[in-house]
């Protein structure tokens, strides 16, 4: 393409050509730099809206009020048991009563139980029962640890420290009823630390926290019974009003020699003496042992009614 090229008078004289346009130049630096800075300045003040921000819940911390009321709770006597040691009676609570108040304040996932160590200490023969038949006495120590999940804290961390003594004819039996005494007697004092529920009220000598369920209930409505009630319950005589004979102690010597009879029972009448005691005087399966549940008058009585059977059988 040319143009005409104006003269001075004004009058075209000449053409040259025009020169073509040249092409956009890219951006320079400092524009891209600028640029990006308007692109962030603008998403800073216009966030998108479909991101919707997180909230998160807050976990409580440590034990629920339900827990604290609990571990701070008196423990009820009606749990407590006792058997004869030494010269003395001693109280404690059984295995399975301390595994039950754990899944019931804890929750069934809430703790958990790890034996970290088991050690036997002991062992040796010895003549067992009345007939003085060779046996075993055996010994364990053990180390169990507990963990239980208090809310959003670190899980706590408790150990105790236990042993147990296993006698039979049969080495095996002895041994497996000394480990299962030492884990149940570590777990125990584990757990104990946890408060009253789980027996820290029975190291006290008074039992200051330990209440009976009988005295702390209501007392009964008198005034809507017949008339005729009252003198009939007046007229019991001293005998009547007391207490059941069959519920008397056995000394330690006596408890000792029904131990020492029975565990020289052959091992088929042990076993189905095991059961029926079991069974007539409902102890739970989760109880390792039933020597310490021989205390009372009754438990006598009845045992020398099964070993006459047993004899007359034989």
């Amino acid at each position: 393409m040319t143009v005409a090229a104006p003269s001075t008078n004004g009058s075209s004289t000449s053409s040259r050509p025009v020169a073509p346009l040249s092409a956009q130049r890219p951006p320079s630096a400092l524009e891209v730099i600028r640029s990006a800075e308007r692109s962030d300045t603008e998403s800073a003040a216009n966030p998108p809206s479909a991101v919707a921000p997180q909230v998160l819940q807050a976990q409580p911390l440590g034990f629920s009020p339900e827990q604290l009321a609990a571990l701070a709770a008196p423990l009820d006597r009606a749990k407590v048991r006792q058997r004869e040691q030494g010269r003395s009676r001693v109280s404690y609570l059984e295995g399975w009563q301390v595994i039950a108040e754990a899944n019931r304040i804890f929750g069934f996932d809430g703790w958990q139980r790890q034996t970290i160590a088991v050690r036997c200490v002991a062992q040796a023969e010895r003549l067992i029962g009345r007939d003085q038949k060779p046996g075993w006495g055996v010994t364990y120590t053990a180390r169990v640890r507990i963990t239980v999940t208090a809310g959003g804290l670190t899980p706590l961390v408790r150990e105790g420290t236990g042993a147990g003594h296993g006698i039979d004819a049969d080495l095996g039996q002895a041994h497996e009823s000394a480990i299962k005494e030492a884990e149940t007697d570590a777990m125990k004092r584990a757990l104990m630390t946890f408060g009253n529920p789980f027996g820290l009220a029975l190291y006290d000598k008074q039992q200051r926290e330990v209440t009976s369920s009988a005295t702390t209930a209501p007392a009964a409505n008198t005034r809507n019974r017949p008339a005729e009630a009252a003198p009939r319950q007046q007229s019991q005589s001293p005998v009547q009003q007391e207490k059941d004979p069959s519920l008397d102690p056995l000394d330690p010597g006596t408890i000792q020699q029904i131990l020492d009879t029975v565990r020289g029972l052959p091992r088929p009448a042990l076993e189905g003496f095991t059961k029926a005691f079991r069974k007539r005087f409902q102890v739970p399966e989760e109880a390792a042992s039933i020597a310490d549940r021989i205390y009372q008058r009754r438990h006598h009585d009845w045992i020398e009614t099964f070993l006459v059977q047993h004899q007359a059988a034989a």
